[in-house]
C-alpha cells in the first residue's frame, strides 16, 4: 500500500486522473440518489395537484442539479480546474452573444417562470387563447405549452405568445368545464318558453351536469337561460352548459346544439337565417 501511495506521489497527473474519476463517482452517486428523491417526491405532489407548476420546477431542478454537479466537479481538479476557469472568463462573451442569438429563448423561458409562478391554467385545464386557439392543457416545458386540440391536433405555443395574450379558462380551479351557448330565435318568439325550452334541452343532455352555485349557497344546479340582446333579426338567448373533464367538448357541444335545434323545431320556435331579396324588374318607358 505505501508503495502505491509513493508512486501516486511521485506521478502527479495519474494521482489528478485517480482523485478526478473518484471524484466523478461519488458526484454521479449524490446527483443520481438527489434525482431520484426528487423525482419521489415530484410524483406525490402531482398525485395531490395535477397543476403543471410541479413538472416545469422538476425539469428546472434536474437541470440544475446536473449544471452544478458537472460545474463542481470541473472546479474540484487541477486537471480539469483550467478548462473551468477559461469558461467562466468567457461568461460575458457567451451570455452577450447568447443575448442577441437567443432572445426568444430567454424571453419564453421568462414567461414560462411567470405563468408558473401566478398558474393562470393547469394540466388538464381547457383554454382558449386571443387569437381562437384552444385545447387541453398537457404540458409545459422551459419554451412552450402544449394543448391538445380536436382529434390528433397538437397546438405547441411558447409561452411568451402564452403570457402576451388574453387566456379563458374554460375550468378554472374547479373540477369541472364550462362552455357559454348563444341561440337565436325569431321576434315573435315568447323569450320566456323560449328559454324554458332551451334550458330543458340541456337538463336532457346526458353529457351535462349541474355547476352554477346558487348566490345562497347549496347544491350545484343547471344554469338560467337569459334573454340577453336584440340582434339585427333575432333575438339572442344565452345559457352556460357544464361536463364532466372526461366528456371531449367537440361531442358535448354536438350534443347541446343538435337537442336545442330540435327542442326549438318541435316548438315551433322558428330559427332566423339571413336571406336575400333580388327583385327584378323593366325599365319604365
Amino acid at each position: 500500500m505505501e508503495d502505491i501511495l509513493q508512486y501516486l506521489n511521485k506521478n502527479p497527473v495519474l494521482n489528478n486522473v485517480i482523485s478526478f474519476a473518484l471524484k466523478a463517482v461519488a458526484v454521479i452517486a449524490v446527483a443520481i440518489v438527489i434525482l431520484w428523491v426528487s423525482q419521489k417526491l415530484f410524483r406525490r405532489i402531482r398525485a395531490k395537484a395535477t397543476k403543471f407548476n410541479t413538472q416545469f420546477t422538476e425539469k428546472v431542478f434536474r437541470f440544475l442539479v446536473i449544471f452544478i454537479s458537472v460545474m463542481w466537479l470541473v472546479m474540484s481538479n487541477d486537471l480539469t480546474r483550467p478548462f473551468g476557469q477559461s469558461l467562466f472568463q468567457s461568461t460575458t462573451v457567451i451570455a452577450a452573444i447568447a443575448g442577441f442569438a437567443a432572445q426568444s429563448v430567454l424571453s419564453d423561458m421568462i414567461c414560462g417562470f411567470i405563468i408558473n409562478s401566478t398558474k393562470p391554467f393547469g394540466i388538464g385545464d381547457r383554454i382558449e387563447l386571443e387569437n381562437g386557439v384552444s385545447g387541453i392543457v398537457r404540458d409545459m416545458t422551459l419554451r412552450h405549452v402544449v394543448l391538445q386540440g380536436i382529434d390528433s391536433q397538437v397546438f405547441i405555443v411558447p409561452n411568451s405568445k402564452v403570457n402576451a395574450q388574453y387566456v379563458r379558462n374554460m375550468s378554472f380551479q374547479s373540477k369541472i368545464r364550462s362552455v357559454d351557448f348563444h341561440f337565436a330565435v325569431s321576434y315573435d318568439t315568447d323569450p320566456e318558453f323560449a328559454t324554458q325550452v332551451i334550458r330543458q334541452a340541456v337538463m336532457d343532455s346526458p353529457y351535462s351536469v349541474p355547476g352554477r352555485i346558487p348566490k345562497g349557497g347549496g347544491d350545484p344546479e343547471y344554469a338560467e337561460v337569459y334573454f340577453l340582446a336584440f340582434r339585427d333579426s333575432s333575438l339572442d338567448l344565452g345559457t352556460t352548459a357544464y361536463y364532466q373533464p372526461t366528456t371531449r367538448t367537440e361531442v358535448f357541444k354536438n350534443d347541446i346544439n343538435t337537442r336545442v335545434k330540435k327542442a326549438l323545431e318541435t316548438n315551433g320556435i322558428e330559427i332566423p337565417y339571413g336571406y336575400l331579396n333580388v327583385m327584378v324588374g323593366r325599365k319604365p318607358q
